[in-house]
């Protein structure tokens, strides 16, 4: 495994899930983390956790990836000693109902796209220069089996998540001609956040989700994203897709009675 010690992560949508399990990963590992999310609170905990359990130094960014201008000038303006970042997480993404798509809310959708693929795309264009101009860096893309297929009412979640699949392959050919490396770790059935945010709080039909199954942890996908992370430098994990042992497809998933 490459070491990471003193080397610069960003880590959008640090606040929870998988975010924060990869920040807890890097962090054991000897990281500086450069961590993102609207939640500066939850950050400002993770931070005073990292720092009490390893030491680790953190600049915290109170974000939403959304907003292009605040976006870019979060990043224009990060300190001398925090720009050269090593290892960038597009974690941040959400999905919101669970609607046929001739029923859907048009809030819904543009919030799915404004986060999932405009704002992946706004911080991948705020730091993939600097990599290139240092001829170095990883570029990590959380995205989803949702991208791989469809299943139904996921219409536009599933759209959004086929962009990030299309943008980490046009990343990669892009930068073919230089060191850095673009990978994309895709889960199946992860239990964080993720299904109280699509069903807007409604935590009995988000349990729903995981019943009768063991689904993957946050701790599985951050293993996942480090080990893409931390490969020789010759060595670019493409793409990896993570699914709970009782899940084969979006829709195919085996649960016990």
């Amino acid at each position: 495994m490459k070491s990471l010690s003193g080397s610069i992560v960003c880590i959008t949508g640090a606040s929870s899930g998988i975010g924060l399990a990869c920040a807890r990963e890097f962090a054991r590992h000897g990281a500086r983390l450069l961590l993102a999310a609207r939640r500066k609170d939850k950050l400002e905990t993770l931070a005073t956790e990292l720092k009490q359990q390893h030491k680790t130094e953190t600049s915290l960014l109170q974000l939403d990836v959304r907003d292009h201008a605040a976006v870019e000038s979060a990043f224009t303006a990060l300190p001398a000693a925090w720009q050269a970042i090593e290892i960038l997480v597009n974690n941040a993404g959400l999905s919101r109902g669970f609607d046929k798509l001739h029923e859907g809310s048009v809030q819904d959708w543009e919030e799915m796209i404004d986060t999932n693929v405009k704002g992946l795309l706004y911080v991948s264009r705020s730091v993939i220069p600097g990599m290139v101009a240092r001829n170095k860096g990883t570029i990590v893309n959380i995205g989803s089996i949702a991208g791989h297929d469809v299943y139904p009412r996921g219409n536009v979640y599933c759209a959004t998540k086929f962009a990030v699949d299309a943008l980490t392959k046009g990343m990669r050919m892009d930068l073919l001609d230089t060191p850095v490396r673009v990978c994309t770790v895709d889960p199946g059935l992860v239990e964080t956040e993720f299904s109280i945010v699509r069903f807007r709080g409604d935590e009995s039909r988000a349990k729903t989700v995981y019943q009768n199954l063991q689904p993957l942890t946050p701790e599985d996908i951050a293993d996942a994203v480090l080990y893409s992370a931390t490969r020789p430098p010759h060595v670019q994990i493409a793409e990896m897709i993570v699914m709970p042992t009782a899940q084969a497809s979006p829709t195919m998933v085996h649960r016990t009675t």
